[in-house]
């Protein structure tokens, strides 16, 4: 079947589940005995969940921050499974929920592209990715902020994926102007009022953080004027009875985190329903994170890059019209009242409000869990399914429809062999092993203006610019947009005293955090490159997608098997990933594993090519920089340490059609081997 057939096809499911009440096989025996479903090149996991989940009253599965991860990650055990596999889960927990007598909700907190070459080679980004997001029928959604940078991936969602969702889609702080009114509305819903299966009343706000970088078609209503407007006021104050407060948004789940606002969200609601309970799922900020407001408030963050799928319970809503089971029958259910953890200690349990208590006695009692992305964890928790009757034919058909999206898009066309794994921050920042030691190299070897070749250059780029790790193993298409899926042009200031420009790399390091803003001047703010006029390639037909690869590049191209050594490590010993403390403990992890080092990460990093071959320092050189941190820093840099320049005397160092999507494509092709033994290490996590 073509893909467009295939992503446009209805929803099925054939499979039936005969719920157990008890979680008899182990791990490792659901290890073997289940059937992989998952993308072909993609990992098993080795290490499994600790125990079976704590089922509650009412029960959330909780995405954030997918950034078009749905093919998983291929090279990381950890988490192997693809978005195919994610919708068998969601539908056998649900049918496990209906079974026990209780609800389960599936919210989403926002940004769904932007860092993965299955979302981020179309144009407009998420053409394909989105639809087959789409096939998970969520409960409540939020935007994010990756949403609203570009304004046709904007309307993409306002025209397209609003619809597929309706009033589920709740974007109460942000809007669009409409082209057949000329007027602003929401891209979704400003709120959701419903009542679940069970009869839980549920009134639903989504909230995303004041995000200044929007395109200007639309509009996002700061959080301080949100609570004051008159639909919000009137949803927090309706008269139909609301058993519980939901809000989802693309916000730290934490209230003093200084980007959110949460806690002002939070607060408002709590000031004007006292007694009413209020949960809170956020995201933005990529981390696993539980923190307590009060005795009937919680929030739960729930990481990153379909790395994590949080799950929350909770017990002891009182309702008039709740027909469920407060505490289901044969299995754990949650028992910790909404109290911080008086033993941890760190800056992920400072407290998020100064008193953790609500106006009433709250008999709530919840239970949280940070799952791993894997079908191993997947199977032990959808419990009977641990062997091939996990998949329903709806699983199966999406992680096809992913495989083929894939083969059209070329993402597994290689570049080159990494020889090794180069991590962001695994590895002390410039030693062997880091990604940013490998970024000077790369530099220094292809951002070459043959023009002015033997002219000394200092090149600076952000480490922002490098978005995840580099895994020994096969670089591909799919792997440069996993790396760096931003798009800036190389600039520079020509013949530059080396007495000046040797000190701007200290003076950025010493200076504010760049964070990207909107360009006006930019259409696609760089997050999407357009391959038009380019040779070869994927059908551009294909929803109207540019998903065509560099011509300088693609002559090179071949599709890649992926070689891989796996064997399970001891029962007693933990494999490293995910190991999080947050204000109810150090428990919260599903499977259990050895902490991964973490490093510090400068603003900037710098490569020095053509420099005299005897070791003494040029009179001048060609200082070049990235277009995205040029006026805003580097200029001010210069000019702070003896400079004087302006924005007119910054020229276009490379081509135009050379960006950093392409220095290390360039550098793979060039001196990675593309020979047939390309093994896949070992990975971060």
């Amino acid at each position: 079947m073509h893909l467009r057939s295939v992503l446009l096809s209805v929803l099925s499911a054939t499979a039936t589940l005969a719920c157990d009440s008890c979680y008899g096989p182990t791990v490792y025996d659901i290890h073997t005995r289940h059937v992989r479903r998952q993308q072909p090149e993609a990992l098993n996991a080795i290490s499994g969940p600790r125990g079976p989940l704590e089922w509650g009253q009412i029960n959330f599965l909780h995405t954030t921050d997918t950034h078009g991860w749905l093919e998983g990650h291929l090279k990381e055990q950890n988490y192997g499974a693809d978005w195919g596999d994610y919708v068998s889960f969601t539908r056998r927990m649900k049918q496990r929920a209906g079974s026990l007598g209780v609800d389960l909700l599936l919210v989403d907190s926002g940004d769904l592209h932007d860092g993965n070459g299955l979302s981020d080679a179309t144009s407009p980004n998420g053409v394909i990715s989105n639809r087959i997001f789409a096939e998970v029928d969520y409960d409540i959604l939020a935007i994010g902020n990756h949403e609203l940078y570009v304004t046709d991936i904007a309307y993409l969602h306002f025209t397209q994926f609003a619809r597929r969702y309706g009033d589920r889609y709740v974007t109460s702080n942000v809007q669009i102007r409409n082209n057949a009114t000329g007027e602003f509305e929401y891209i979704g819903v400003p709120h959701r009022y419903f009542t679940t299966q069970q009869g839980l009343r549920i009134m639903a706000f989504g909230v995303l953080f004041d995000f200044t970088g929007n395109t200007d078609l639309t509009r996002v209503i700061r959080a301080a004027d949100l609570i004051k407007q008159p639909a919000f006021l009137n949803a927090v104050n309706t008269t139909d009875p609301v058993d519980l407060f939901l809000v989802v948004g693309h916000n730290p789940a934490r209230a003093n985190v200084s980007s959110g606002t949460f806690g002002l969200i939070q607060s408002t609601i709590r000031k004007m329903r006292p007694n009413t309970p209020i949960q809170l799922f956020g995201g933005h900020n990529h981390i696993r994170d539980f923190a307590v407001y009060d005795s009937s408030s919680t929030a739960l963050g729930s990481g990153r890059y379909c790395e994590t799928l949080g799950w929350l319970s909770m017990s002891g809503i009182n309702s008039t019209t709740f027909r469920g089971n407060m505490r289901p029958r044969g299995v754990p259910n949650p028992s910790r009242r909404a109290v911080r953890n008086a033993t941890v200690s760190g800056s992920a349990a400072t407290p998020s409000a100064t008193n953790p208590t609500s106006s009433f006695s709250s008999s709530l009692v919840y239970s949280r869990r940070y799952l791993d992305w894997n079908r191993l964890t997947f199977a032990y928790h959808a419990v009977g399914s641990q062997d091939s009757t996990f998949d329903y034919s709806s699983g199966r058909r999406v992680t096809n429809d992913i495989t083929a999206a894939r083969r059209e898009l070329n993402l597994t066309a290689l570049y080159g062999c990494a020889p090794q794994t180069y991590c962001q921050s695994c590895r002390p920042f410039g030693t062997n092993g880091s990604i940013y030691s490998l970024i000077s190299i790369a530099l220094a070897a292809t951002v070459v203006n043959e023009s002015r070749a033997d002219i000394p250059r200092l090149i600076i780029i952000n480490t922002g610019s490098i978005r995840f790790d580099l895994v020994q193993g096969p670089f591909t298409y799919d792997d440069n947009f996993i790396v760096s899926p931003f798009v800036n042009r190389f600039q520079f200031l020509p013949n530059v005293p080396y007495s000046i420009a040797r000190q701007v790399l200290g003076v950025l390091n010493a200076g504010p955090n760049q964070k990207r803003k909107r360009d006006p001047m930019s259409s696609n703010l760089g997050f999407l490159k357009s391959f038009n006029g380019d040779n070869g390639c994927a059908d551009p037909t294909l929803y109207g997608a540019s998903s065509k690869l560099p011509s300088h590049h693609g002559h090179n191209l071949r599709p890649r098997s992926i070689t891989r050594r796996q064997a399970p490590p001891p029962l007693n010993e933990l494999t490293p990933g995910y190991v999080t403390t947050d204000d109810f403990g150090s428990d919260g992890d599903d499977t259990p594993h050895s902490p991964v080092p973490s490093y510090p990460i400068p603003n900037d990093v710098q490569a020095n090519a053509s420099f005299p071959t005897d070791g003494s320092d040029p009179e001048s050189v060609d200082l070049i920089f990235l277009d995205f941190i040029a006026t805003r820093f580097v200029l001010p840099a210069v000019n702070r340490v003896g400079g004087n320049y302006t924005a007119s005397d910054i020229q276009l160092y490379m081509p135009a059609d050379f960006s950093t999507q392409d220095y290390l494509p360039e550098y793979a092709r060039r001196f990675w081997s593309q020979g047939p033994s390309c093994p896949v290490g070992e990975g971060v996590s």
